[in-house]
């Protein structure tokens, strides 16, 4: 069973009993999972302005080495924009000018600007979150999320954390764990 705990004082329930703090393409992904899997995902209402992960992880007393960021990434080649989602530990930055735009293979790559992320994701910016990502786009995973027992991580809205194992975060379509991914 993954621990809840990660959500410092907050309550959490099993996410699909509250699909008022999940974005739609995260709610459907979630349905999608082997109920077993999706039982073991918790969500926690928060107040929406203090999602941004310092102010939360203040509010709530959740430790930032077991939060996770969910970033937007985009770069062009040959006029084709390419996007990928990197989840890395809130303690660490997504090596975008290096590892990221490697594996991108564009010539730069930058953070996706916010209404393209929020377009594209069906997600609120600041919730953005690996789960019910666009089915095309890859998803990396820093290896010490990908190796947590419980990180917490946006619900898609601005209005919830989920609470997830970083093992279930690893079995998503197009999850790949990048070693260097982050720094």
């Amino acid at each position: 069973m993954v621990s809840w705990s990660v959500l410092g004082a907050l309550r959490a329930v099993p996410a699909l009993e509250r699909p008022d703090l999940l974005a739609g393409p995260v709610a459907a992904a979630l349905k999608e999972l082997d109920p077993d899997a999706a039982g073991r995902i918790g969500v926690a209402e928060i107040d929406p302005d203090l999602a941004d992960t310092a102010a939360f992880c203040a509010a709530y007393g959740s430790a930032p080495d077991t939060s996770a960021n969910c970033v937007v990434v985009a770069g062009k080649r040959a006029g084709e924009v390419r996007y990928a989602a990197c989840v890395v530990l809130a303690t660490t930055r997504a090596d975008v000018n290096g590892a990221i735009k490697r594996r991108l293979d564009v010539r730069k790559a930058s953070f996706a600007p916010m209404d393209d992320a929020v377009g594209l994701t069906g997600m609120a910016y600041g919730g953005i979150t690996p789960i019910g990502l666009p089915e095309a786009w890859p998803l990396w995973l820093s290896p010490g999320v990908a190796a947590s027992d419980a990180v917490v991580i946006g619900s898609g809205t601005r209005a919830g954390k989920l609470a997830v194992s970083g093992e279930l975060l690893a079995a998503l379509p197009n999850a790949e764990i990048v070693d260097d991914l982050a720094s």
